[in-house]
């Protein structure tokens, strides 16, 4: 039988392919280390947004930005603020947006409330099943007089990662783009955010408020750890080969 030797296994590499590969492993490394000192930063960036959320949606309601200021609404400083909003809703130009809730699928109410000076607010007052879209299935659910509405403020929604384009043509909605449904329902002087109604029972129990997801996946820490963990790995591979390479050497 003939013996094919393996000694070449046990040759040190040349120093241009110990550079490169050393260079190689070293600049992995570094990009694990990036990588997970970002989701560090995203860690504590994700804490505070929590932080900041929970303060807002407990404190007590405060009016909503006047027209003057609604150049400055901003989600940084004022999502999910908790106001409260009095006008009197014009139901004539109620929109339906498309929605999957923890109660099933069905549509949003979305409803200018006209305030006392002359501004309007598009209230997402809840939701309403599939089958109660019609207003005639539910009279009561349109008050026409004075109304007070306690919500979160939310920003507008163009459109969402996940969500279909809205079709303001045929009015289908997937989103709550406060822009596009002022033009298409033509409500003046419209506020650039929405405000989400809370829990606070409707005539005849809809919409159904409160419904706000106030969810924030944090994994972060998770991710940081396992981008360190192979930055870790990286490293250790590198000082194997180095000691493997001085090793070789001596031996010669």
């Amino acid at each position: 039988m003939t013996y094919i030797s393996s000694d070449h296994e046990d040759r040190p590499r040349s120093a241009v392919k110990l550079a490169i590969l050393g260079l190689g492993l070293l600049a992995l490394a570094a990009v694990l280390v990036l990588l997970g000192t970002w989701q560090v930063h995203r860690l504590s960036w994700k804490l505070d947004l929590i932080a900041r959320v929970d303060a807002r949606v407990h404190a007590a309601p405060v009016p909503p930005p006047p027209p003057a200021d609604w150049s400055k609404v901003n989600a940084d400083d004022d999502e999910y603020r908790r106001v409260t909003a009095s006008g009197t809703f014009e139901n004539d130009r109620e929109t339906l947006v498309t929605a999957s809730t923890a109660l099933g699928s069905g549509y949003w109410i979305l409803t200018p409330l006209r305030q006392a000076d002359g501004s309007a607010i598009l209230i997402n007052r809840g939701f309403v099943p599939t089958d109660r879209r019609e207003p005639a299935s539910r009279p009561q659910s349109r008050p026409t007089g004075p109304v007070t509405v306690t919500g979160l403020m939310r920003m507008n929604e163009p459109k969402g990662m996940l969500l279909r384009s809205n079709d303001p043509a045929a009015d289908r909605w997937y989103s709550r783009d406060v822009g596009a449904i002022a033009t298409k329902r033509g409500i003046a002087n419209a506020a650039p955010f929405f405000i989400d109604a809370d829990a606070t029972s409707n005539p005849g129990g809809l919409p159904v408020g409160g419904l706000t997801v106030l969810d924030f996946p944090n994994n972060h820490l998770v991710y940081a750890i396992t981008w360190y963990v192979l930055a870790a790995m990286v490293a250790g591979l590198l000082i194997y080969i180095a000691r493997n390479e001085i090793r070789l050497r001596r031996g010669k």
